[in-house]
């Protein structure tokens, strides 16, 4: 296990999960990578660590470049175990190493989870000479845990950005140029839309407070290094956290007999007919997290689901709770569904996506049995009325 130089004397020295597949219900297709730098000055730091399983592919990436034990100060930006995971073996093999985290709640955090270790803590406008470099210290809470704060090094115009702008990507490159751009940019805004769609507030903030920083480089804590299109994924995160909408619909379902599929593929027609695209999806086929990715820049939603035992869907019912979460505010939306004699689940669709902040603009679309032609012709009459 070999470090990577990303500037002289600045390396890169954390682990790649190339078999991870879920984190927190957010499925990782492309597995993920728990990135930490390594900057050698006359105070040499180490900012991050990894998950705790990967501790000795960190220890054995620093120790090709030096002796652990002369590592002086160890920034912890995030106390998440994905992140933090490794400092208390890290602490055995450099026992002279202060751990620099957020006041107050990154050393709250790193002592409710490790113990008392030697901390200092930092706060807005806080800087660390290391030598040659300067460290400043960014808080950027809520982003997306209350510790959370990023790191710039104005020497080297290094932005190390923890969970922002980062990808759950595995690659065995460490640069946004030596991979496939649009995949880059998909996992970015799945990563985004699963994690940070609901701290769009927050990441305003961050994104205020980085504004007039010289971003030459953004070294994340997964996935890739953004060297090429630093100025591309900002100008991303600031659509993606203002709710920048486009005119496409997303249509999500479940169905027992086929007729709530039916009205799924007459709705997903009816918007590809006035001209917006439509992406269908059946929630038992479809990861939640892709279909959320979709949605963060989509302005329709649709769900629909039959009745079952006076309920939804429990698939409907998985994906509205994580959709709630998320709190995807500003969507147009309405919900539909066939039933058998009582039909409830329609009504209970249209209560879950207002708590979830949209906005419904079509009336309940109930379909009792099969629908005919002439019911179908209907309700893509009624889904063309709402699209502008």
């Amino acid at each position: 296990m070999q470090a990577v130089e990303i500037r002289k004397d600045i390396y890169w020295v954390g682990a790649i999960d190339w078999s991870m597949r879920s984190f927190h219900g957010y499925e990782t297709s492309r597995g993920s990578s728990y990135n930490a730098y390594l900057i050698l000055d006359e105070k040499i730091t180490l900012i991050d660590t990894v998950k705790e399983p990967f501790k000795e592919e960190l220890l054995e990436r620093i120790a090709s470049v030096i002796d652990p034990a002369k590592i002086d100060y160890i920034v912890s930006s995030h106390v998440e175990p994905d992140h933090s995971g490794a400092i208390p073996f890290m602490m055995q093999h450099c026992p002279n190493a202060k751990i620099i985290t957020s006041l107050p709640n990154g050393l709250k955090g790193l002592k409710a989870h490790y113990g008392e270790l030697p901390y200092i803590g930092v706060k807005a406008g806080d800087t660390l000479s290391i030598g040659q470099r300067t460290l400043q210290f960014i808080p950027t809470p809520m982003l997306h845990w209350p510790d959370s704060m990023v790191t710039y090094c104005p020497e080297e115009t290094i932005l190390f950005s923890n969970d922002a702008f980062g990808q759950h990507l595995a690659s065995g490159c460490r640069y946004d140029d030596d991979n496939d751009l649009p995949t880059l940019f998909f996992e970015a805004k799945k990563y985004y839309a699963n994690i940070l769609m609901l701290y769009g507030r927050q990441a305003q903030a961050a994104l205020k407070a980085l504004h007039d920083l010289d971003i030459s480089m953004i070294a994340t804590g997964h996935g890739l290094i953004w060297r090429s299109h630093v100025k591309e994924i900002l100008r991303l995160y600031q659509e993606w956290s203002t709710g920048k909408l486009e005119d496409r619909a997303v249509v999500v379902f479940d169905t027992m007999w086929h007729s709530t599929e039916m009205m799924a593929r007459a709705i997903t027609e009816a918007f590809q007919q006035k001209g917006i695209p439509a992406i269908f999806y059946d929630v038992k086929e479809n990861a939640l997290s892709d279909i959320l990715t979709e949605i963060l820049t989509s302005k329709y939603l649709a769900v629909g689901s039959p009745t079952i035992n006076n309920q939804m869907m429990p698939t409907i019912a998985s994906f509205l709770c994580y959709l709630k979460g998320l709190a995807p505010k500003g969507r147009k939306a309405f919900a539909f569904g066939s039933y058998g004699w009582g039909g409830q689940s329609i009504g209970l669709v249209e209560e879950e996506l207002k708590a979830a902040g949209c906005e419904i603009v079509l009336e309940k679309q109930r379909q009792a049995n099969v629908p005919s032609a002439e019911d179908l012709q209907k309700l893509t009459a009624a889904v063309q009325a709402i699209c502008k």
